[in-house]
């Protein structure tokens, strides 16, 4: 996303490889959907530009960003309506320090009401960005908060109640990297260099170039066209021999399993919250939408690997594991190395302390039961407060998929560690801090929660299926803290 391309249009992959994409099974397809090995791999990876900021005269870092609407040409048959933040598809990249006040103004260019949730940021209720803090067309929303997390990958997008899926589609998506105060470990740091973001969803086109926002897939909306960073068929090119890659489910419905081609293994350091204990070497790694991971990948002068995305076991049915995407494998980016690169040292033996990821005993234990789009029994209601929880108090909700469909389950305002699932610690690449837990088909998570220290007894957080369509037909509840 070049900053010299024009805010309206946005030009984000054309030619053979692109019209390719565009030719696979239709949505609700009871077939699986393969691309591997038939990506041309025609267009280079697009970088979110990093949001320019000022400092106020408080000392607070300020960001702005305009909702709006724009064209987006990713494929030579038509434009695409589409909307984005300060340009026409996603948004820039938001990077803060802790410790730093940081204060962003949201200006509402669209011809809908919209909000903008940060995702995984403690920040107070009020400017949580959920379905209470809706922006009117033409109006402006300014929270501020000041961050004191670990660094981590968050990111941001809409969550208007029953529109969430529909806006998100159309493109209002971006990234917000959080850092340490101090020096960083000696992990790879240099933005769009060997730090690259990695925005992943996934799209299906109507005959006139739009965006198909209706799908019949039991998940929600299922594309065969996927774009990285609002690219299809990309590469990237590579100069260092160690890359660090941020990865973000940002689909509103698929689960990704992530591999390379040639079977390589590759180094998790972080998950939702921030940086694990220490680095985890995996061969897989599979996440669901709204899942970040932070991995770091080697390579070789000359090589090409492409990373993919394979077939997974979501507990379903094998024909509705099928339609929701279970069975697919996807190539999805190409790496090209240089023919020389530069070196780089490896990685440290430990990454987060041991202390940073402590918890206290639990003040409560609650259980939460996932079926039929109901929590507990209940469809969301904008007016009615499920639970009220002591402000960075910690507890443990039990949360159970008792559904025929895989779910998963996320919180605002908090971060959580995985106890187990079905009894079974998690895997180490999960056993860092969360804000979403994947849960396949009849599995129980228990999740150990340190909520946000801000009290509000009025305004609300919530909790829900990040499967999009799920959470607007009203799986998510909402909860406060006091």
């Amino acid at each position: 996303m070049s900053p010299l391309v024009s805010r309206r249009t946005f030009l984000l992959g054309t030619g053979a490889g692109a019209t390719l994409m565009l030719t696979g099974c239709t949505l609700g397809n009871a077939e699986a959907l393969s691309t591997a090995g038939t990506v041309d791999f025609a267009n280079a990876l697009g970088i979110p530009p990093l949001a320019p900021s000022t400092i106020a005269s408080d000392g607070a870092r300020l960001f702005q960003l305009t909702a709006e609407a724009g064209s987006s040409l990713f494929h030579p048959a038509a434009p695409t309506p589409t909307w984005g933040y300060n340009g026409a598809f996603l948004g820039p990249t938001l990077r803060a320090r802790r410790g730093e006040k940081v204060r962003v103004a949201v200006h509402n260019a669209l011809p809908d009401p919209t909000t903008v949730h940060w995702h995984g940021m403690q920040v107070p209720a009020a400017y949580d960005g959920s379905a209470h803090q809706v922006i009117a067309p033409g109006a402006e929303w300014i929270p501020e908060w000041t961050i004191d997390q670990p660094a981590a990958t968050l990111w941001y997008h809409p969550h208007v109640h029953g529109k969430s899926e529909e806006q998100m589609t159309r493109g209002l998506t971006g990234m917000f990297i959080v850092d340490e105060e101090g020096p960083d470990q000696g992990l790879p740091t240099e933005y769009g260099v060997d730090d690259i973001p990695l925005i992943l969803q996934d799209r299906a086109f109507a005959d006139d170039g739009s965006f198909q926002l209706t799908s019949d897939t039991p998940t929600g909306l299922l594309g065969d066209t996927m774009l990285i960073n609002g690219s299809i068929n990309p590469y990237l090119l590579v100069r260092t021999e160690a890359v660090r890659l941020r990865i973000l489910n940002a689909a509103t419905a698929r689960v990704f399993n992530f591999g390379f081609s040639d079977d390589r293994t590759f180094t998790v350091i972080g998950t939702d919250g921030g940086l694990l204990p220490a680095p985890v070497p995996v061969e897989r790694l599979m996440l669901s939408p709204g899942e970040r991971a932070e991995i770091v990948v080697r390579f070789k002068a000359g090589e090409r690997p492409v990373l993919q995305s394979l077939p997974q076991e979501l507990g379903m049915s094998g024909e509705l594991n099928i339609r929701a995407g279970g069975n697919d494998s996807l190539d999805l980016l190409q790496f090209r190395a240089a023919a020389k690169l530069a070196t780089a040292p490896g990685l440290p033996a430990s990454l987060a302390t041991p202390a940073s990821l402590d918890l206290e005993e639990p003040a409560l234990i609650r259980g939460f039961i996932l079926k039929d789009m109901y929590i507990n029994g209940k469809l969301m209601d904008m007016s009615r407060i499920d639970e009220t929880v002591g402000a960075g108090t910690v507890e443990t909700w039990n949360v159970s998929n008792t559904d025929n469909l895989a779910h998963n389950f996320h919180v605002h305002g908090a971060q959580f560690r995985i106890l187990d699932i079905d009894g079974i610690d998690p895997q180490p690449e999960f056993g860092g801090w969360k804000d979403t837990v994947f849960l396949p088909v009849r599995a129980t998570a228990r999740i150990r929660i340190k909520f946000s220290p801000y009290a509000d007894p009025t305004t609300p957080y919530m909790y829900h299926c990040h499967f999009i369509r799920h959470a607007d037909m009203g799986m998510m509840g909402q909860f406060t803290t006091v």
